[in-house]
């Protein structure tokens, strides 16, 4: 397969021709495709997405927030074990030091085809002193984040005094809290977790996360008390849009914040990492009101973020997926660093608008900028479509240019493409550059539709697999025609045979 930059360049009359054609035209071109679908092999998800297809560049449409599980327990009673289990993969990191930490907490997980997104809550080993507390903030934010809790105890040890502190505050809650009964290993073990009952959660589901012992059980209980739309991280329709201000710590998130508020809303200090919550403020910025959520910094390395500095960085997640578009700053005093690439990446997993705004811009030189743009083609190519604003938050200047930004950037991630304009897109991108052959076949698409909006995902109805950089070659033509600025863009395939006759 050719490299990305061997694809032809954008043909100019292709947008034209686009543009051109009728609403009727495009929506009888479509209907003839979908036809043509009927004599594959369809299943009830497919039938979804095609009956969601429309005509319609207005239609906002986006996939419903998935229920949130949580899991909470003290550290070395198997968190990570379970959260690999239930993922059915070797995502969190699992040694047999207490607190090992990792630089995700959030997964997308499935079971008997419910999908729901899991939230890993443990993370660092607090000292002695501190366990009681850091328990319960584990516990606190996962009671913000969560539609549904899971408490890890290790059956062998019993409920400690920590697991009954943090029962209290789960107990004033009226989000489900199921009590899991960890490291029960076989049937002899069952009467251990006996004592448990004491904790007031009701019935201790026995596991063994490491061999697997009851976890379907519990997945299937589970299943009966989550929501099937999460009502936390619900999408927020109508009302100020919603912006998270991202950033490692000390990049200026706060003083921007202030600086747009045009008041101390925020703690300023100089010392890095001085936030610690995100802290919504509404603003207005340019006769429009938004809701600016200031986040607290993350660390360079999740497993050096002890105590609150991780929590902070559980909260940054949250406020990300409540937002409907990030702002991320860098410094452009210092070097792009790997933080700032990860932090984007969070954004981009998020599947949220995308503004870089580039802070203290007025302490630059023509040396240091020379080298600055050196590193954005390096380290920022894959998001060179993002709107880019030089600020300073420090002094307000250019503050002005982040709402056109903003604006642009929630326009493209609201954006829907008609499916008729869509597949002509698709015909002409064939036919000027046809998928290579590979073992002996050549894979055709069939049909293409938007299945959602916020962000743009679009679903192409295949023969069989697209190559990673011929989907890059659909997204790219994508920009080139539509623009799509701020906003990530989702090609999904759906590999579909004839049905037998």
């Amino acid at each position: 397969m050719p490299d990305d930059d061997d694809f032809p360049e954008l043909n100019p009359e292709l947008a034209d021709r686009l543009a051109a054609m009728d609403d009727k035209t495009a929506a009888q071109r479509a209907s003839a495709l979908r036809v043509g679908l009927d004599e594959y092999e369809l299943d009830d998800e497919d039938l979804g997405i095609l009956d969601a297809a429309t005509e319609d560049p207005d239609a906002i449409h986006f996939l419903p927030a998935l229920p949130v599980l949580a899991i909470v327990g003290r550290p070395n009673v198997g968190k990570s074990a379970l959260v690999n289990r239930i993922l059915g993969r070797r995502e969190a990191v699992v040694q047999d030091t207490p607190g090992v930490t990792r630089d995700r907490v959030n997964y997308k997980a499935e079971w008997n085809e419910r999908r729901f997104t899991l939230v890993d809550t443990g993370g660092w080993e607090p000292d002695a002193k501190g366990i009681h507390a850091a328990v319960a903030a584990q516990a606190e934010i996962a009671i913000d984040l969560a539609d549904a809790v899971l408490f890890v105890v290790d059956a062998m040890v019993g409920p400690t005094a920590t697991d009954e502190h943090v029962v209290k505050m789960l107990r004033a809650t009226k989000k489900p809290v199921i009590l899991v009964a960890n490291k029960v290993d076989d049937i002899r073990q069952e009467p251990e977790a006996a004592s448990l009952w004491s904790l007031g959660l009701g019935q201790p589901w026995t596991v063994s996360a490491v061999h697997g012992r009851g976890v379907a059980d519990l997945l299937d209980y589970v299943l009966t008390v989550l929501p099937e739309v999460s009502t936390v991280a619900k999408e927020q329709v109508g009302g100020p849009r919603r912006v998270a201000l991202l950033g490692r710590p000390n990049v200026g998130k706060s003083s921007l914040l202030n600086r747009a508020a045009g008041e101390e809303r925020v703690v300023v200090n100089e010392m890095a990492g001085t936030t610690r919550d995100p802290v919504d403020e509404q603003i207005e910025l340019a006769g429009r009101v938004w809701t600016f959520v200031d986040t607290a910094g993350i660390r360079r390395r999740m497993n050096l973020a002890q105590g609150a500095d991780f929590y902070a960085s559980l909260r940054t997640s949250a406020a990300l997926e409540k937002a409907e578009v990030a702002v991320v700053l860098i410094d452009v005093t210092e070097p792009i660093s790997e933080q700032d690439v990860r932090i984007i990446e969070l954004v981009l997993e998020s599947g949220r608008a995308l503004v870089l705004a580039f802070n203290k811009w007025d302490l630059l030189d023509d040396e240091r900028r020379r080298y600055l743009e050196r590193e954005i083609e390096q380290n920022l190519g894959h998001v060179a479509w993002a709107p880019r604003v030089n600020i300073s938050a420090k002094t307000g200047r250019h503050l002005e240019k982040l709402v056109p930004a903003l604006e642009l950037a929630l326009q493209s991630w609201d954006t829907r493409i008609p499916t008729g304009k869509f597949n002509a897109l698709l015909a002409e991108l064939t036919s000027e550059h046809p998928h290579p052959v590979r073992g002996g076949k050549q894979p055709r698409i069939l049909f293409g539709t938007q299945a959602s909006t916020r962000p743009p995902t679009f679903v192409l109805f295949t023969t069989g697999f697209l190559d990673p950089q011929y989907r890059r070659f659909i997204t790219r033509r994508l920009r080139e025609v539509y623009g799509f600025e701020g906003s990530p863009i989702i090609v999904n395939m759906r590999v579909r045979e004839r049905r037998k006759r």
